[in-house]
This record gives C-alpha cells, sequence and structure tokens, in this order.
C-alpha cells in the first residue's frame, strides 16, 4: 500500500417466449444497468451506480499507485458486474494524491467528467508503468529545474514527460483541452482539498476502502468482497 506524503511535497514530485394457450403472454422485464449511472459527489468523488444501493462502498486511491492499479486489474470488474450493474453496491472514487505525476494524471482524468472518468481512468492504469517510468527517468537538468518553478510548471513538466496529453487523447481529449486540464486551478484545489480531507479522517494508504462509512483494512479484491457481502447480508 502507498502512503500518502504532504500535499506541499506531492505538487514538488433477443427471443420471443411463445404465447400459453390459455395466459396471456408476459413481457421480460429490462434489467437496468447501474454502472451507466456516473456523478460527481458533493466530496468531489465519482460515484457509479444506484445512489439508493443497499451498501455503498468509497475508494480512496491514487492513479499513480500501484496496488491501486492491481485492484483495478483484479478486483473492478467482478465488483461492477456482480454488484454495482445490479443496483446492490453503488462505488465512489475519491482521490489520496502521493506524488507530483499523480496531480496531472488524476487533473487530465478528472476533467473528461462523469461519464468518461472511469474508463479513463482504466487507460491511466494500463500504461502506468509507462509513464511513471518515463517521469522517474527524467534528465538531471529537469531534476534541477524543478527547484525554480512554480507549482503550475511543475505539473505541466511531469504531464509533458509522462506523454500524458497523449494518452487522454486516446481517451478522446483534445490536446487544447488537455492543457486547459492542467491548468485548472479550481481543479487542482479540488484535489488538494480531498486529500486533506481523507488526512484529517486518518485515511494515509491507498487503495483505503470505506465499507457503509466503515474504513477497512482491505486493500484487494480478495479482502474486499466478503466484507461488501456481510455488509449487504449476502452470506
Amino acid at each position: 500500500m502507498i502512503r500518502a506524503g504532504a500535499i506541499a511535497a506531492a505538487v514538488a514530485l433477443g427471443l420471443i417466449a411463445p404465447m400459453a394457450a390459455a395466459k396471456p403472454a408476459v413481457k421480460a422485464q429490462a434489467t437496468h444497468d447501474w454502472s451507466r449511472t456516473v456523478v460527481m459527489t458533493p466530496e468531489g468523488g465519482f460515484r457509479m451506480g444506484n445512489p439508493a444501493a443497499k451498501v455503498k462502498l468509497v475508494e480512496y486511491g491514487s492513479l499513480a499507485c500501484p496496488h491501486c492499479r492491481h485492484f483495478e486489474q483484479t478486483g473492478f470488474g467482478p465488483l461492477v458486474q456482480r454488484y454495482v450493474r445490479t443496483g446492490k453496491v453503488s462505488y465512489e472514487f475519491r482521490n489520496l494524491l502521493i506524488n507530483g505525476p499523480d496531480i496531472a494524471v488524476s487533473l487530465l482524468a478528472r476533467c473528461a467528467g462523469p461519464a468518461k472518468f472511469f474508463p479513463m481512468s482504466r487507460l491511466v492504469y494500463e500504461t502506468q508503468p509507462q509513464w511513471e517510468a518515463r517521469i522517474q527517468g527524467m534528465s538531471d537538468a529537469d531534476k534541477a529545474a524543478l527547484e525554480g518553478m512554480t507549482d503550475q510548471q511543475r505539473i505541466l513538466l511531469f504531464a509533458t514527460l509522462g506523454g500524458l496529453p497523449q494518452i487522454a487523447g486516446k481517451a478522446g481529449m483534445p490536446p487544447a483541452r488537455a492543457q486547459q486540464c492542467l491548468a485548472d486551478a479550481k481543479g487542482l484545489k479540488q484535489l488538494l482539498d480531498m486529500t486533506q480531507a481523507a488526512m484529517d479522517r486518518g485515511i494515509h494508504r491507498t487503495p483505503t476502502f470505506i465499507v457503509d462509512g466503515k474504513v477497512t483494512d482491505a486493500g484487494t479484491w480478495d479482502q474486499l468482497e466478503p466484507l461488501i457481502r456481510e455488509a449487504g447480508g449476502w452470506k
């Protein structure tokens, strides 16, 4: 699991059934796909699913965190298919920043909006090893230049080194829009405030999962699913 550092440091770095003879035909009810319902919450997160779901799941995660990437690869699919799509569970992702590159990539993903946030996050996780390696391999000159840069300049440098606007482009975001998102002061404040709110609550690791308001020790899908089932009474 990854521990979040101080915010200032983070910035620096078919078929139809036949009709029965004696009974009228009964139409099959269409099943609502709650995974298509995504909204931004007052806390600044993105929530997928039925707002009246029996179980409410919140993840404090980082798009730069390898453990969060592992959960996305192993747990996100089962979570959505088994619980969110059917309306049993709502799932909200809230950002908990861990470093400078995380800020840049999070600004882009969040700027895509509710409908595209989760698809874009998946793309970010898929490419995480590549863009992180490019940033970590920055030249000595770039490292030295970071010291004299403003926060905004650092964010742009991380994005440029990692090729993050190009990744956003694969998700349908035009280059000009990506530059606007990276320079979004309001979006940056929202990210910093969300991180601070988590830390004020004693949450310092990613991922951290909260089930019906209770902070859990789960860090993987194998650990989390039993807690979800217990909360829903689905044993």
